[in-house]
């Protein structure tokens, strides 16, 4: 008896390190990815679309694809590809090693 406790215990601590903390850690990257998009930002959506960020809204996101421009949910945005936020930074650590350098 008391080894089948032990074993439904193992059975749950494997089922939650291999099961739901992983999935768990996905869900909070892909939350925090979409709350910190940006106008400019080069996406790609679930459904395979690549576009430009032409314009956000809490819940609803204007992609410019071509010359089109689509509406879509901001869950539907699965990564981004290059991002306006990390642009920014590479320039001013470009700028700082460039002053650094004129000195």
């Amino acid at each position: 008896m008391p080894t089948q406790i032990i074993m439904l215990i193992v059975f749950v601590a494997i089922f939650y390190f291999l099961l739901i903390r992983p999935q768990m850690k996905r869900t909070k990257e892909t939350r925090q990815m979409q709350s910190s998009l940006q106008k400019g930002d080069k996406i790609v959506t679930i459904g395979g679309l690549h576009g430009t960020i032409d314009s956000i809204t809490d819940a609803e996101i204007v992609l410019k694809a071509g010359n089109t421009r689509l509406t879509f949910d901001r869950g539907a945005i699965r990564e981004v590809s290059k991002s306006t936020a990390k642009k920014e930074v590479v320039e001013k650590v470009e700028e700082k090693k460039e002053d650094k350098s004129e000195k």
